[in-house]
């Protein structure tokens, strides 16, 4: 499981040095892809493969399904991390998500999410106030 908030810095080529805490899990090979919220998500490979599988099982006619699937997969990148736990991100998976300088990489239980850190920021701040009021229509019944 994918836990707590890091600030690495993307370097000139691009590459993002995974938070030490996440290597291990993600040494085997990862999948980057779109997120919502315009991040970027970033699945163990066999986590990606799970969801993927998932999608497969949708029908064909699903108009959202195959819309969903085509973003999903088109803009995925696979690679595995170097030596020193870095991983690059393609050019538009960089734009897609605003990627400068400054990340966040956050860990979203089964993936791990990567945001420009003024984007996270914004974030944070647009949706501390609902957090409470979420919490009940997540988890039935409450904590």
């Amino acid at each position: 499981m994918f836990l707590g908030t890091h600030t690495p810095r993307l370097d000139d080529k691009g590459r993002l040095i995974l938070p030490a805490k996440f290597r291990d899990e993600l040494a085997g090979g990862v999948v980057i892809t779109k997120g919502q919220e315009r991040c970027l998500y970033v699945f163990p490979t066999p986590e990606f493969q799970h969801i993927a599988e998932q999608l497969r099982a949708q029908p064909m006619t699903h108009k959202a399904a195959r819309a969903y699937s085509r973003v999903f997969f088109a803009s995925a990148h696979d690679e595995v991390p170097d030596k020193q736990g870095r991983v690059t991100i393609p050019a538009h998976l960089r734009s897609y998500a605003g990627l400068d300088r400054d990340l966040v990489v956050i860990g979203a239980s089964t993936r791990v999410e990567i945001w420009d850190k003024v984007a996270w920021e914004t974030y944070l701040a647009e949706s501390e106030d609902d957090f409470a009021d979420i919490e009940e229509g997540v988890l039935p019944g409450g904590l």
